[in-house]
This record gives C-alpha cells, sequence and structure tokens, in this order.
C-alpha cells in the first residue's frame, strides 16, 4: 500500500544530530505556505527532455562502460526528479528488492521521502538496500522538507551526510547565517558526491582535503577509488556529479555574498504585496530585475557576457575533449599491442586525472554564469594532462612497434558510439519499459510526469 498521506517519520540520525520530523508530502505544506507552493509547483514548467549524448557522442566515449554513457539528459525542473531518476537507463531495470545496479543511496537527491526513510531506517539500513527495494516509498518530488524542519520555516540539512561534510570543511551549518545555511540546503546535492564502499554505500562527499577539484582528486587516490574501469583504456576513471557548491566557493559571487538563494530564489511579492522567497528555483534571468539588477545594469549586457562564457568554455570543453578521447583509444592500441600494467600506469593515472578535471568544469550546472574563470582553469589543466597522457602512451606505443597516429573509429554519433562500446540500447531499453509499466507504475504507482 501507498505511504499515509502525511509522510512523517521521527528519528534521530546516525551522524548524533537531534530527533528530526520529516514531513515528506509537499502537499502538506500547501495551505500554510500557498505563495511559496505555487512559485514550487513551477518547477514543472522546465520540462524539456535535452540528450546531451545526442548533442556531444564524445560523452559516450569518455564514459564508456559507465552508465553515463547510456543515458544522460540535462536536469529538468524539481518537479521531475522522481520521474527522471526512475526512467533513467542509468538505474536499470530492478524487478527485485535486490536487484542492481544502483543502490538505495541513488535516491538521496531526488525526493524528501528520502530523507524521510534515513530518519525512520537509520542510515546505515537505508544505504544498504538496492535502489528497488524502496521505489514504493518515493512519490514526492524534490520539495519543502528537502531544507525545511518540520512544517517550519527554518531551514535544516535533512541528509545527515551533508551536515557532516559542512562540517568537515569547517562550515558547520549551526555557525552560518541564514543565507548560507540556504547555499547549504542546496548543497546537500549540488555537489559533487560518491557511495562509500565502506559504510554500507552511504553518500560521502570527498572534501576530508579540501573542495576544489584538484583536493577532491587527491582523497579519491589517496584511497584507490574508482567509479568504473574505462571499456577502451581501461584506466580506473572517476565521473564527476554536479559540483554547484565547490565551483560557486571560489568565486567572484560567493566572495560578496551572493548565494544561490539571492539569484535562484529572489523575494518577489504577491498580489497584496507581502514578499516571500519565490521557490520555482528557475533560471534567475527570469528574475534580473530582483535577483541582480542590484548589482548588473543591463539585462541585455548580461545575456550577451553568458553567451561569450558559455562559447569560450564549449570551445575549451571541444579541445580538452579531443585529446583526452584520443587518448583512451592510444591505451587500447597499447593493450592489443601486448602493453602490460606496469607499462601503462602512468599513462593510465594521466587519463584518469585529464578527464576528471574536465568533467568537474562541465558537470557543474551554469558555470559559465557561477564562476567561468574557474571551468577555463580546469578545462585547460585537463588538456594539458591528457597531452601528457599521450606522451606517457607514445612510449609505450612506440616500444611495441604501433603505427602512429592510432586510427580512430566512427563515433560521429550518439548510436555510432554507442555500437562501438558494445552497449545493446534496444534491450536495455526494452528491459526499462517493463520496468517501469509493471513495477514502478503497476507496484509502486510511481507518479511519473
Amino acid at each position: 500500500m501507498k505511504k499515509l498521506a502525511l509522510a512523517m517519520a521521527v528519528a534521530t540520525f546516525s551522524c548524533g544530530a537531534a530527533a528530526k520530523t520529516v514531513v515528506s508530502d509537499n502537499e502538506a505544506w500547501k495551505d500554510k505556505y500557498p505563495n511559496q507552493y505555487a512559485s514550487w509547483a513551477e518547477t514543472q514548467e522546465t520540462d524539456a527532455v535535452i540528450d546531451l549524448l545526442e548533442k556531444n557522442p564524445n560523452l559516450v566515449i569518455l564514459w564508456g562502460g559507465y552508465g553515463f554513457m547510456k543515458d544522460y539528459k540535462k536536469a529538468r525542473g524539481h518537479q521531475f526528479a522522481v520521474t527522471d531518476v526512475v526512467q533513467t537507463l542509468r538505474t536499470g531495470a530492478p524487478m527485485g528488492d535486490m536487484d542492481g545496479p544502483m543502490p538505495a543511496s541513488c535516491w538521496s537527491c531526488k525526493t524528501p521521502d528520502s530523507a524521510r526513510m534515513i530518519a525512520e531506517l537509520g542510515e546505515a539500513e537505508y544505504s544498504a538496500k538496492k535502489f528497488g527495494a524502496l521505489g514504493h516509498e518515493m512519490s514526492n518530488a524534490i520539495g519543502c522538507a528537502d531544507c525545511h524542519d518540520g512544517t517550519s520555516p527554518k531551514l535544516t540539512l535533512s541528509r545527515p551526510f551533508a551536515e557532516r561534510a559542512m562540517e568537515t570543511v569547517d562550515l558547520a551549518f549551526a555557525d552560518q547565517d541564514r543565507k548560507m545555511q540556504g547555499s547549504q540546503t542546496c548543497a546537500q546535492c549540488h555537489v559533487e558526491y560518491y557511495f562509500d564502499p565502506t559504510n554500507s554505500g552511504a553518500v560521502k562527499f570527498p572534501w576530508d582535503m579540501g573542495m576544489n577539484a584538484e583536493q577532491q582528486l587527491a582523497y579519491y587516490d589517496s584511497i584507490g577509488f574508482a567509479d568504473w574501469t574505462h571499456a577502451v583504456s581501461k584506466a580506473p576513471m572517476l565521473k564527476a556529479q554536479h559540483p554547484e557548491f565547490e565551483t560557486w566557493a571560489p568565486s567572484i559571487h560567493a566572495e560578496l555574498g551572493v548565494t544561490c538563494v539571492d539569484c535562484h530564489m529572489p523575494k518577489v511579492s504577491n498580489d497584496e504585496g507581502r514578499k516571500f522567497s519565490k521557490h520555482n528555483v528557475g533560471n534567475t534571468m527570469d528574475n534580473f530585475d530582483v535577483a541582480c539588477s542590484s548589482c548588473h545594469d543591463s539585462k541585455s549586457d548580461m545575456e550577451d557576457l553568458l553567451k561569450a562564457n558559455k562559447a569560450e568554455i564549449q570551445a575549451k570543453q571541444a579541445l580538452a575533449e579531443e585529446v583526452i578521447v584520443r587518448a583512451h583509444f592510444e591505451a587500447g592500441a597499447a593493450w592489443d599491442a601486448g602493453a602490460d600494467e606496469a607499462e601503462m600506469k602512468q599513462a593510465l593515472t594521466k587519463i584518469r586525472h585529464a578527464q576528471w578535471l574536465w568533467d568537474f568544469a562541465i558537470a557543474s550546472h551554469a558555470i559559465h554564469a557561477h564562476n567561468p574563470s574557474e571551468s577555463l582553469r580546469l578545462l585547460d589543466s585537463a588538456k594539458a594532462t591528457g597531452l601528457q597522457a599521450q606522451a606517457e602512451l607514445k612510449k609505450v606505443l612506440d616500444k611495441h612497434g604501433v603505427k602512429q597516429p592510432v586510427a580512430l573509429p566512427d563515433f560521429s554519433t550518439k548510436a555510432k558510439a554507442q555500437a562501438l562500446l558494445g552497449f545493446d540500447k534496444a534491450a536495455d531499453q526494452a528491459a526499462k519499459d517493463k520496468f517501469v509499466e509493471e513495477r514502478a507504475k503497476g507496484q509502486w504507482e510511481t507518479p511519473l510526469k
């Protein structure tokens, strides 16, 4: 049976925080906060489905052997978070509670029901389950209880893993002003994270050595972590998620005290002239007059600047991708020629590092607005590191008598790139369709949009 309409749990989080109440049913907040609720509901208007693998087949090769090579679309509005995580090919087709490929932690940023279940089960038990085991509990889109305590407007970190991470970098939630606390609620999800194999697959932010890309890379290297082994190069790879908080932190916006909520949730007035925070978390330019005009004189000038920033980042992205993609294929050629692990170690490490820097620079949504200089810096470093990988590979290829340049196969379209890597999309899609109809809709009664 579906859970009660007012989904509530009271429990003690594993990090030692006080008992918390999680009212995960967004409808339960509607009458008390009608203006905020109505603006939150507008997130369903951000509904365009944009297939980024179709737009850039390089991504298929770069993520070869990992779930992102199967399916990667531009993020839609918060209203679609549950729908999209259920329907993406990356989460597989788990017809049983113990089926893979993803753990229950994969729900953690998609719905306030995950915060309710962490409170109800405890973080360890929640994290140890598979994605399919908790699907019947997940029905609310990202909403009120993700950021607010109980039924009050008081801000809270509803995810214990985020609370621990903030303390790791000396940003304990209780010590921050309300603006920074608002940004930290966003940072529960808009960050880089991984599922910690030493802690039942619980979500962890890799901030033990710091928050920037190089510090996180050093942390991952220190623990020998890899998300997957690349299908072509056999390099131990890392996949950046969406490190908006980390790339905002060193920006001029952060230096001036401009936070996520200032730009994406500005104060507006209702019909009676009462101010409230707009909750549709949309494009800042739609709210230029209230969100930007105190610092920026002209909307058209700002639009031109953002367009130029995006173009410059995309140009450097393409240059870095060209180098790293070629390095993957050169590594594949070296393996085919009989290279051994000792010969390949340096080159594979460079490939891993180059791709991480590239991914960190582009996985951060709207980095062209948040911190374009950081993206450009990372992409320059990614290309340089990729060239170092190629230099190491040249030594190996020369040693094994491989003709150079290594010929590249045709991966000019998403379909060609996926086929090249042996991905049977038709079979995966058929399994997903069966799962959606028979389990997600039939058993979980998931309200897909």
